[in-house]
């Protein structure tokens, strides 16, 4: 009785992986037919896709089977560089140090690079994992001030992520609103500057749906 209750156990995990595995696909073909240039078009700033190598501890390959919010962050690292953090995520494959990592992370020149597909989910915003796509922002000082240049085009790529999976300002968050974890700190410990910036998602938001309203 035992080993059928095991042969049981083991065909729905098998069955569990084979769905997981059908999803996953799924998502990433739809994904793979655009790419930067066409994001572009649509509103998003350039970014640079360097997907993380697939690992247990920074890009497990769990599909994210609904997408409800956007979730920002900031890196807690001041002057470091967006590839700086993506290869911080990529040696957590061999270091074992923690589990981490974002969907992208936006460079203190303004530069984004993509470490995993949203068709995955990252380790970055604990139990809203499952339906978020986190933005890591790098920042130049201990404030966590975002500079002009990263500011823009975190703006933009969060117009462009809400545009893309039909989300509104309301579901952009900060990290704090999900744990109360002091991040990103300057919009944690300023809420009219978050506020601020969701008002500028906001219209960044809609100048691109007149815009994609008029090519139509």
């Amino acid at each position: 009785m035992l080993a059928a209750g095991g042969l049981m156990i083991r065909k729905m995990v098998d069955v569990s992986r084979e769905r997981e595995a059908r999803i996953l696909a799924e998502l990433a073909a739809q994904e793979n037919e655009s790419g930067p240039a066409v994001w572009m078009e649509q509103g998003a700033p350039y970014i640079d896709v360097e997907l993380l190598t697939p690992n247990e501890y920074s890009r497990p390959q769990i599909p994210i089977e609904e997408i409800r919010g956007i979730a920002i962050h900031y890196t807690a690292n001041p002057g470091a560089t967006a590839m700086n953090n993506r290869n911080y995520f990529e040696n957590l494959k061999d270091t074992h140090e923690t589990k981490v990592s974002s969907h992208f992370v936006v460079g203190l020149e303004g530069e984004v690079v993509q470490c995993i597909p949203t068709s995955e989910i990252s380790y970055a915003t604990n139990s809203r994992n499952v339906d978020t796509i986190s933005i890591e922002c790098c920042h130049p000082d201990e404030t966590g001030q975002f500079n002009e240049a990263t500011y823009d085009s975190v703006v933009k790529l969060t117009a462009w992520l809400c545009l893309r999976f039909g989300l509104d300002t309301e579901d952009v968050i900060r990290h704090y609103d999900v744990t109360e974890k002091n991040c990103p700190k300057y919009y944690v410990e300023h809420p009219d500057a978050w506020e601020e910036m969701k008002a500028d998602i906001g219209r960044q938001l809609e100048e691109d749906k007149n815009r994609i309203g008029n090519e139509n």
